[in-house]
């Protein structure tokens, strides 16, 4: 039997190897187990947007506020630079050439002549047609934050280089701002470093453009000073300028009335002198409107008006370094000047001969010896003051 063919085959096959795999359709979770009876993946809950805290909300608010200002400044810049080259070369080279060199105005004391007067809008060419209405000597001294400032009496009788004695604002006629610098530099002994002409012409125009000024008026004053209507009949009954005492706000036009008024109705004893302290009342006022924040929010907008009356060799980085020199230094601090001298008719002119006190005033204003006021009672005395202008 043993040799005999079976009636069946019998096949062998090979082990299999390995995991059994699952029936199709099912799969093993990574336990190892099927996950046929898995439960669904649950689904992420959204991300909450986080909140922007107050800290990080006042960051980028004081981000932007300095982005702003940096822009609006710079407009402020262009404005101002628009002008200023219009304003170098409205003066002319004699008078840049008369100047002594100085440093930084931030960093060193600078001497500036300002010097007012009308010529009727165009400066360059009028330069020696008329003489001056206004000297002041303006120091800056950014050590000690301070400002000083020295009136000169246009009336007051002095050298003038190569022309002999004569009023001090007679330089301006005779040889234009180069001959008044020599003129003020033999008078003081001081070197002057930058010079200012302003034109009273355009010079209302400046206050309108700020918005107008606000004094303080010490006293009231009323005068026929340029009658504003035509014809002698409507200004013979024209009653005067009035001004009021106490905080007044001014336009353009009531702005340079009061500076240029030489005769109080109400105070026959006023002099000239009275006169420039008005003078450096409305140049104050409009240097606080210039340096300030009403000023700067209007700079983009203003800014070549503010120098049109100007004809000056300051740059426009110099006339800014003066703007912040201004702007950090002390209003209790400042330092008021005038020098004085007694009255005198020479030549059937009214004229000031020159105290013999004008050089320590000179040292006053340098900061080299104490400030002392004018003697009281007489309105032409020299002398210094600390505070605002006197009342």
């Amino acid at each position: 039997m043993a040799d005999q063919e079976k009636p069946y085959k019998v096949y062998r096959g090979g082990r299999a190897k390995g995991p059994i795999r699952p029936p199709l359709g099912e799969k093993r979770d990574g336990r190892g187990t099927l996950g046929r009876d898995r439960q669904p993946a649950q689904p992420k809950p959204p991300k909450r947007r986080r909140r922007l805290g107050p800290g990080r909300a006042l960051a980028f608010f004081l981000l932007g506020l300095v982005l702003l200002t940096a822009v609006w400044t710079a407009l402020g810049v262009l404005a101002i630079r628009r002008g200023v080259g219009a304003a170098n070369d409205r003066l002319d080279d004699r008078a840049k050439s008369t100047l002594a060199p100085s440093g930084s105005i931030l960093t060193n004391p600078v001497t500036t002549l300002v010097i007012g007067a009308d010529n009727g809008g165009r400066i360059k060419e009028r330069q020696g047609a008329g003489r001056a209405d206004s000297l002041i000597l303006l120091r800056t001294d950014p050590d000690e934050h301070r400002l000083s400032y020295l009136h000169i009496p246009r009336d007051l009788y002095v050298p003038i280089p190569g022309h002999g004695n004569d009023r001090v604002n007679a330089g301006f006629a005779l040889g234009g701002a180069a001959l008044e610098i020599e003129t003020v530099e033999a008078l003081t002994g001081l070197s002057v470093n930058h010079v200012v002409v302003v034109n009273f012409g355009s010079f209302r125009e400046v206050v309108d453009a700020l918005g107008g000024i606000t004094i303080d008026n010490p006293q009231p004053v009323l005068s026929k000073f340029e009658c504003p209507f035509k014809g002698a009949e409507r200004c013979s009954t024209f009653k005067g300028w009035r001004f009021a005492k106490g905080e007044l706000e001014l336009d353009g036009r009531r702005a340079l009335i009061y500076a240029r008024i030489r005769k109080n109705d109400l105070n026959p004893g006023e002099s000239d002198i009275t006169r420039g302290e008005r003078g450096q009342r409305v140049i104050d006022a409009i240097q606080g409107e210039v340096v300030g924040v009403s000023g700067f929010l209007r700079m983009p907008r203003i800014g070549d008006d503010v120098v049109k009356p100007l004809a000056t060799d300051l740059s426009t980085g110099e006339l800014l370094q003066l703007a912040w020199v201004r702007r950090r230094s002390a209003g209790e601090k400042t330092l008021r000047c005038r020098l004085g001298g007694t009255p005198a008719a020479i030549g059937g002119a009214a004229v000031l001969q020159s105290s013999e006190d004008n050089p320590l005033i000179v040292s006053m204003f340098k900061g080299e010896s104490a400030p002392q006021r004018p003697r009281a009672g007489q309105l032409f005395s020299p002398g210094c003051f600390v505070g605002a202008v006197r009342r």
